[in-house]
């Protein structure tokens, strides 16, 4: 099978051919249909992620259908099933205990500690594959896998936030802000400063309002997401919510935030961050996405122009998801 494989920081990913990985106890074979690019890629490339082992197969945002599953696996062979970024845990700690698996110390990440979907086939975990809606081709269901369940997950926790800002307008948000128009919310956008292509594209999403990320909104906000891995937006945001709001940093990875004065804190405002998934969000907002129903623009590529796909996410030359296909 072919591979998409990153053996060094900074440098581009290696085409290669490698063996067919033979499913383990509890594991399904995939063959890769579509995977996703995400922001967090880059994360890997640049070494901001600690501890990467490489040689690494990067990528999860994937659709596959099963091809082989080793002993106590239930799904059949052609069944689709689509695996996120949280790819294994204990099952036995006491995060796992309380259903708070996402945050398992021993937790691995697909694409990240597992060999992901920039390749021809891959292994997962069957415990973290999920049923996808029928109504999504392979393409554009891709993209739910992280930035729509993720986003699902940052999305809850701004509670029952009426008037909600998101800071950075890409794939997650524009799948973010299609389930919050469906729950009645009202958005406000904020995009890199002069970038008309993405203040287009959040107002075609139904956002009442959108700006640069150096603006403020016409008025206070109940909530505010931020998926743009940039710290100095932290204490933008606190200026935009009301009091008593909250401010979600939705990324895995974020510059340093800068010192602030405490009185943007004050007033009993909100800072938290969001990590990973846990198999209860996988499941809701995939039966929510269908009822919405959720809509994600991609553009597809072949899998062997992955760099090209990772530069172009680099410089912000998206609007929705770059998918990879075989």
């Amino acid at each position: 099978m072919r591979a998409m494989v990153l053996r060094a920081p900074g440098r581009p990913l290696q085409c290669e051919e490698r063996p067919r990985p033979d499913p383990g106890p509890g594991q399904v074979l995939l063959q890769v249909r579509a995977c996703a690019v995400c922001r967090t890629d880059l994360h890997l490339l640049d070494d901001e992620l600690p501890d990467i082992p490489r040689p690494i197969v990067p990528g999860h945002e994937i659709v596959g259908e099963v091809t082989d599953a080793g002993t106590g696996v239930q799904f059949p062979r052609g069944m689709r099933l689509g695996v996120p970024w949280l790819g294994w845990t204990c099952g036995t700690c006491e995060f796992c205990a309380r259903g708070e698996e996402n945050l398992c110390d021993r937790a691995r990440f697909t694409g990240y500690q597992i060999d992901g979907g920039y390749a021809d086939f891959v292994v997962a975990d069957a415990r973290y594959c999920f049923e996808l809606p029928t109504e999504l081709d392979d393409a554009h269901a891709a993209p739910l896998l992280c930035a729509g369940l993720i986003g699902y997950r940052t999305l809850r926790m701004t509670q029952d936030a009426h008037r909600l800002g998101i800071y950075g307008f890409g794939a997650a948000a524009h799948i973010v802000a299609q389930v919050a128009h469906f729950q009645g919310r009202d958005l406000y956008a904020f995009v890199r400063p002069g970038d008309q292509r993405a203040l287009e594209f959040a107002a075609s999403l139904g956002c009442v309002w959108s700006g640069g990320s150096d603006e403020r909104p016409p008025v206070a906000l109940d909530a505010a997401i931020i998926f743009a891995p940039v710290g100095a937006l932290v204490p933008a945001a606190l200026r935009s919510v009301r009091k008593g709001g909250i401010v979600v940093c939705g990324g895995i990875h974020m510059s340093d935030l800068p010192s602030m004065p405490y009185a943007l804190l004050w007033g009993e405002r909100v800072i938290r961050s969001v990590a990973n998934l846990t198999r209860r969000d996988g499941q809701e907002f995939l039966a929510l996405a269908a009822r919405v129903p959720v809509s994600t623009e991609v553009e597809t590529l072949p899998l062997t122009q992955a760099n090209e796909a990772l530069g172009r996410l680099r410089r912000s030359e998206v609007s929705g998801a770059l998918v990879l296909t075989p």
